[in-house]
């Protein structure tokens, strides 16, 4: 399961950062939504942003609008994939203050900062993002819109922790060459939620993360991302995962979310973006890359999935 997850965070390549310090003091509840601009110091605007805040100490509630709360404490790690709207606070029941109004920007190569609440117990925030230009809908589709990790119960959890809080004090410190370690790490604390994620999931659940685990399905979708520039039919996927077609066509399609082969056709059309944003050829050396023989039938797919030409698309994300 995560040598396909690795193969979709490998394509669609996030970055990511730490852009706040927040320090709170009850009672206090803030509410806001990540914005690109916030992303700027560290990357080029992302089309797509996870949200995540790490409790460094303390503890908060957090919830996304018309759902349940739920409770963070220090050494945890919540991310939202969707960047949904959210309340966070030591009580959702006090008036909530706009994040935009409580932010102090940044000193040069510094983060933002926030000092505020009522003076009483004190929670501290590290607060940060991934963000990804190619964002991959079947995984995102599949995740609920909150996520938390426990990071002192993961395997490297106190080397984790620790090296997180250092890189951010030397990026507050100015030394921005931290921020490489703070993606690095946050992807890894990415895998390690959906990994969790994905152990908890009922036998019945649906999604692209379902059918990883799916002993078939997932079989044909390591294939797919192995080999998407051959022929696949849904026939050929059936016989080498050991099913009927009809069977194979119906089980990928419910746990997916889509065809067999309009699944291939968006991977390929994410391996493209890769190959694009990364040099490798012109427009039609990187659509006979990934299976197309016909530059014209790439352009078309490209656009289709992107909503822009494959040149176009290049241009704007160098």
């Amino acid at each position: 399961m995560l040598d396909a997850l690795s193969d979709v965070l490998r394509v669609i390549r996030l970055s990511g950062g730490v852009f706040l310090e927040a320090e709170l003091t009850a009672p206090w509840c803030i509410n806001g939504r990540l914005s690109a601009d916030d992303c700027k110091p560290f990357l080029a605007v992302p089309r797509h942003i996870i949200a995540s805040h790490f409790v460094a100490a303390g503890h908060m509630q957090i919830r996304i609008d018309g759902d349940s709360a739920i409770d963070v404490g220090a050494g945890e790690l919540v991310l939202l994939p969707r960047n949904d709207a959210h309340s966070f606070g030591s009580d959702l029941s006090v008036a909530p203050m706009p994040a935009r109004e409580v932010i102090q920007p940044p000193e040069v190569g510094g983060i933002s900062r926030i000092k505020y609440g009522g003076g009483g117990e004190a929670t501290q925030l590290l607060c940060g993002f991934l963000g990804s230009e190619t964002p991959f809908s079947p995984l995102l589709s599949s995740l609920p819109s909150l996520l938390k990790l426990d990071v002192r119960a993961t395997a490297s959890g106190a080397w984790i922790e620790s090296s997180f809080r250092f890189a951010v004090s030397e990026i507050a410190a100015g030394r921005v060459g931290s921020a490489t370690v703070i993606t690095k790490l946050s992807e890894l604390l990415f895998v390690e939620a959906i990994g969790q994620y994905v152990a908890s999931l009922p036998a019945e659940r649906r999604g692209w993360l379902a059918g990883l685990r799916d002993p078939h399905i997932g079989r044909a979708l390591a294939l797919l991302h192995a080999r998407p520039t051959e022929s696949w039919t849904a026939e050929a996927l059936a016989l080498e995962v050991g099913m009927s077609r009809s069977v194979f066509a119906e089980r990928f399609t419910a746990l997916v979310g889509q065809p067999p082969m309009q699944y291939l056709t968006l991977w390929r059309m994410h391996v493209a973006a890769q190959h694009l944003r990364e040099g490798r050829g012109n427009v039609a050396q990187v659509g006979f890359a990934v299976g197309y023989e016909s530059e014209a039938a790439f352009s078309r797919a490209f656009k289709r999935q992107f909503g822009t030409s494959p040149g176009t698309w290049r241009r704007q994300s160098a």
